[in-house]
């Protein structure tokens, strides 16, 4: 069985032109010439080792993100210190955009394994989305993307039960790695089972039960964080309606 990763090859020398993500990146709405400056003002940053972080809570905001390959997690902490992993990112998204409103990031975005970057000034991209109306459309529907994430996980946490949170997460995971070139059928979590628990607000234990409940009953197949959607279409259904 041939696994999904979030972790292909990592080049210091990518470029957009070559970047097998760039049709999920900002460049899909370039042309050449508007390609190569765009390319001229991103970062390619090192590659961010696990348990690196991007960016901290409260951090100015000046640029976005873009994952070439590896994965990353958004955490929050609100005053009381309390923990709430609001985002997984994956290759082909774009990270950051909760500091557009006042400037400041709202989260902390570390990286859950070996993880490339590739940074755009945020000014610079307002300048270029200004004169190239497709950047534009391009940008917002990145936008559009996160917040459908956002009410997701609203819908997930706030009348889902605890099978239909999961079969949803394993559905939305196979959805994004499909997106960005994997296999929508086996793929391998980049997160651990205690960050999945912290973002569907269960106990480690019912995740545990839960994911066990499934193999059971041949829904996945799991073994340590490879999975396996076995019917992908009843899980589905489960997530849905609360019953495949």
């Amino acid at each position: 069985m041939t696994i999904a990763s979030a972790t292909p090859y990592c080049s210091h020398g990518a470029h957009c032109q070559t970047c097998s993500l760039s049709s999920l990146c900002l460049p899909v709405a370039l042309k050449t010439g508007e390609l190569d400056h765009f390319d001229a003002i991103i970062k390619r940053r090192p590659p961010l080792a696990t348990g690196d972080c991007l960016f901290r809570q409260g951090d100015h905001f000046s640029n976005v993100y873009a994952i070439r390959s590896g994965s990353l997690k958004q955490v929050n902490f609100d005053h009381a210190g309390n923990e709430q992993i609001t985002h997984f990112f994956l290759p082909g998204e774009l990270v950051g955009f909760d500091g557009i409103d006042d400037g400041y990031h709202t989260g902390y975005a570390h990286a859950m394994e070996k993880t490339c970057i590739c940074e755009i000034p945020f000014s610079h991209l307002e300048t270029l989305a200004e004169r190239i109306p497709q950047l534009r459309s391009q940008l917002f529907r990145s936008m559009s993307r996160e917040m459908k994430e956002d009410h997701r996980l609203i819908r997930l946490l706030s009348c889902k039960t605890a099978d239909e949170r999961i079969a949803g997460f394993l559905i939305n995971l196979a959805v994004r790695f499909q997106r960005c070139g994997h296999s929508s059928k086996t793929y391998r979590l980049p997160m651990t089972r205690t960050d999945i628990s912290n973002h569907l607000g269960l106990a480690l234990e019912t995740v545990s039960r839960v994911l066990k409940r499934f193999r059971d009953n041949h829904l996945v197949a799991i073994r340590g964080r490879d999975v396996q959607i076995l019917q992908p279409q009843l899980l589905y259904e489960l997530a849905e309606n609360g019953s495949p």
